[in-house]
């Protein structure tokens, strides 16, 4: 005897004399003919099988079947678990052709398919995804038999059938069989896994009809049906009408929940599952820390981590990375930490969490050396923990370290993942490097919505929001539909450039698509107008809004204060408390910036008492408004009274005090001031030099006014500006000191700033010094042509020297380049009401009464 191994079929074929018998092999045991050859010893063995086919197989399988039909009746029974355990063994590897030649074999013979063979046959078929035939043999049988159907059903759930199977519960119901409970519950399970809930709602009524108990099988397939299509109400009916709840059902209506995001109620059916003393699943758990996760409840998490602990449940990856994000919401980075080295052998995902939530917490440093400790524990990082590193390097502020996770970004394939490309221009657009940022969104292979906001979001952040405009444009160019982000970024670069007319462009967009409703992107189109003086437009569309909240508001009025409107700041201020909104130390600390900026004394004492009354005096912001306030209303002696009266001073409130100071003459005080800031050890920045330089100014502090220019770099490594250069300018020309301020000038490169030949300008007309006058002049003509100012001051110049011919000449070249005077004003406050009279107007509504009064007076 010769035993030939072959990879057909997966078959061995054994050579007798005069024979070639074929089997497949792991079913020898089955064949009936398989005991004479376990007594045979193999004698050689060889992959040469070419000249084998399947008709070896076929006929001495015929033969095997031909003997079986002869058999008695009572051999028979015995004898067919032949063909049922060769169906068996098809089942386990299979071979569908040869289980259907099984079963045209045992018909061509006569041999009557058993229960037993036909429950094979249908497994076979059933694994295989042949469900016409697995239908085709229960159709065959003399009598139709539930039992089998319902086999069939429970194997068609095992395979994860969902609409072949009711298609078939359909079939067994047409052919009069009766459904039992695994059954129904098979099916109320395909038509929650397909989603099928009318068929799934005449399966509950075959339940009810047929009076099968609602035990936990039923019942919690119902339940699950329901919650996970959104039928919470009918879910709930059926979980309170289980006389006995399990873990599956009660899981399956926390996880309804949990799939519409109503974690109160989860956390409400979790109290109730604690008092009924079920058994806790992992699932229950998993679902509880993720509610708690989302709801921000650390109490909740922390019961739940209790519970884990006290039950003895291991910290396994997944409840791990679930108990890493509760604390990662919850802001607790320490307690994550503690978690996170409890985890045996942690994976990626709890990895990438732990990072995150470092960086997300401000430890972005702690986020780079971890992502250094899993790179040595071999783990490949994914998409997440990239671009959670990215992040970092963009807090930290650092492109060196950015460009290194750009590197790792490349070497592990992830340069096409739009999540971590994202994450890449706004990183590099936020450190300062524009082009690198461009380049990273040039790359990208496949862009969508998301990526051009983060692009417009970068701009912004990096302050080049005039690309901002054309960005939006091309975006729109490619077909990409801008959403709610999209519109809030190009507003705020518009907001940043004061470009109204683009906004209005993009205004349109917004009303198109519907989005003008939309309470946040309303806000910030309101914050855009005010602060580009359309105010009108903003209020049209604050009246448009159905829901006015305290953000809106305070955007409004924050516009205003920027734009020194403090008019009409403070009549929003009063309209917003009429609709019951009650204002914050932000609205309070906008609203008092707009009357300092205007001036209007009364309303900001107004203010100043209502926020006595609602206890936000105290706060930083707010105190700091009401110094400035009161310094920029001529009352410098109710500033120093409020200063004095904080509990903790700040950089923000001594440069306030400082700059109100400086601002009343009054340099010795803000000097003085300066030298205890230093003693409190608080560190001055940009804002205090400013101050401190306008101080030595106005007391002719030349020396001084050089020492805090130097140690401004030098001491206190301070960025310079173009402010402490005219600063410095001022000191230097009010004290007559034309040849500093020229060499000064010359040596800073300062020729081509209009602020610093503005503040010459202004020192010549007070020390009549013409020829200089005349070349600042000159400059500001070639940088500010426009601007009447600098005319009318170079007249007043030739006026206060006696040259009337100059003066003439002046006023003669306004007139050819159509240059007008802007007219001063004045502002008079009544009834906590500023009203703004201009030289030459009588556009006031009263200016007939005025104009009376003021002749009565007169006379």
């Amino acid at each position: 005897m010769r035993i030939l191994r072959t990879a057909f079929r997966g078959h061995f074929f054994v050579e007798l004399p005069g024979n070639l018998l074929s089997f497949p092999q792991s079913r020898a045991a089955f064949c009936p003919i398989s005991t004479a050859l376990s007594h045979a010893e193999a004698t050689s063995f060889s992959n040469d099988t070419e000249h084998c086919t399947a008709s070896c197989f076929d006929e001495r399988f015929q033969n095997v079947l031909r003997k079986l039909s002869k058999n008695n009746p009572n051999e028979r029974t015995s004898l067919c678990s032949g063909p049922s355990g060769l169906l068996r063994s098809c089942t386990s590897k299979g071979p569908l052709t040869e289980g259907k030649a099984i079963q045209d074999q045992l018909i061509k013979n006569g041999i009557h398919p058993s229960l037993e063979i036909c429950s094979s046959m249908d497994s076979l078929f059933v694994k295989l995804r042949s469900f016409a035939f697995a239908g085709k043999v229960v159709d065959e049988l003399p009598e139709q038999d539930a039992v089998l159907w319902n086999k069939l059903m429970s194997r068609l759930e095992d395979e994860g059938c969902s609409y072949d199977l009711i298609k078939f519960y359909c079939q067994m119901r047409k052919d009069g069989s009766m459904p039992n409970g695994l059954s129904l519950a098979a099916g109320l399970k395909a038509c929650s896994i397909s989603l099928e809930l009318d068929f799934g709602t005449q399966l509950h009524a075959e339940v009810i009809k047929l009076g099968v108990f609602l035990d936990g099988i039923v019942g919690s397939a119902l339940v699950d049906l329901y919650a996970k299509c959104g039928e919470l109400e009918l879910a709930n009916k059926v979980f309170f009408n289980m006389p006995k709840k399990n873990a599956v059902s009660w899981n399956a209506l926390l996880d309804g929940y949990g799939k519409i995001g109503d974690w109160k109620e989860i956390l409400t059916l979790f109290c109730r599952l604690k008092i009924q003393g079920l058994k806790f699943s992992k699932f229950t758990l998993l679902t509880m820390l993720k509610s708690c996760a989302h709801m921000e409840n650390l109490g909740g998490g922390q019961a739940v981590h209790a519970l884990l602990i006290k039950i003895g449940c291991e910290l396994d990856k997944i409840l791990g990375s679930c108990l890493l994000n509760m604390y990662s919401k919850c802001e607790l980075a320490d307690d994550a930490l503690k978690v996170f080295g409890r985890i045996k052998n942690p994976k990626i995902v709890a990895w990438s969490t732990m990072i995150s939530c470092l960086d997300q917490q401000g430890r972005s440093l702690e986020a780079a050396e971890m992502f250094c400790q899993m790179r040595h524990t071999n783990l490949r990082p994914n998409q997440f923990t990239l671009a959670s590193m990215v992040t970092a390097a963009k807090n930290l502020g650092d492109w060196h370290y950015g460009e290194s996770i750009h590197a790792c970004v490349f070497k592990y394939g992830f340069e096409s993942d739009n999540y971590v490309s994202n994450a890449l221009v706004t990183m590099y657009m936020k450190v300062g490097s524009v082009q690198k940022g461009w380049h990273a969104f040039n790359q990208m292979p496949v862009r969508d919505t998301a990526s051009w906001n983060f692009l417009l979001c970068g701009i912004y952040d990096s302050e080049n929001c005039d690309h901002g405009p054309n960005v939006f444009k091309e975006m729109l160019a490619q077909g990409f539909k801008p959403d709610t982000y999209t519109y809030i970024s190009i507003l705020r670069c518009c907001s940043s450039l004061l470009t109204v007319f683009f906004a209005k462009q993009v205004h349109t967009h917004i009303i198109k698509s519907g989005l003008n409703a939309n309470r946040f992107v309303a806000t910030v189109l309101i914050g855009m107008y005010s602060k580009g003086r359309s105010l009108d437009d903003a209020d049209v569309i604050l009246n448009e809004l159905m829901e006015r909240d305290l953000f809106t508001w305070t955007v409004l009025i924050s516009g205003c204060a920027q734009t020194n409107q403090g008019e009409k700041a403070v009549k929003s201020f009063n309209q917003m408390q009429r609709q019951g909104v009650k204002p914050n130390n932000f609205t309070f600390s906008s609203c008092l910036s707009a009357c300092s900026s205007s001036a209007i004394l009364e309303s900001g004492q107004q203010l100043h008492s209502l926020a006595l009354k609602s206890g936000q005096s105290n706060d930083t912001y707010v105190s700091c408004a009401l110094v400035a306030m009161y310094a920029q209303c001529r009352c410098i002696e109710d500033a120093e009274k409020i200063f004095k009266g904080l509990d903790s001073r700040n950089r923000v409130s001594w440069n306030t005090i400082i700059c109100g100071y400086s601002q009343h003459g009054q340099g010795k005080k803000a000097l003085e001031a300066f030298q205890i800031m230093l003693d409190e050890g608080v560190p001055p920045d940009e804002v205090t030099f400013i101050g401190v330089l306008s101080a030595c100014s106005h007391m002719g502090l030349i020396d001084q006014g050089k020492m805090h220019f130097n140690s401004l770099r030098k001491e206190y490594g301070l960025t310079l500006s173009i402010e402490h250069c005219a600063c410095m300018v001022n000191i230097f020309s009010r004290a007559g000191k034309f040849n500093e301020v020229e060499r000064f000038v010359g040596e800073w490169k300062l020729t081509e700033s209009p602020l610093i030949w503005e503040t010459v300008l202004w020192a010549c007309k007070m020390h009549g010094n013409v020829e200089f006058g005349e070349r600042a002049a000159q400059k500001l003509f070639e940088l500010e042509p426009a601007m009447g100012f600098n005319y009318i001051l170079l007249s007043h110049i030739y006026a206060a020297n006696g040259q009337w011919d100059d003066v003439a000449r002046v006023r003669a070249l306004m007139r050819s380049r159509k240059i007008t005077k802007v007219p001063g004003c004045s502002w008079l406050e009544f009834n906590a009401q500023a009203h703004v009279f201009f030289a030459q107007d009588r556009t006031h509504p009263m200016i007939r009464e005025i104009y009376s009064q003021l002749e009565r007076l007169a006379r």
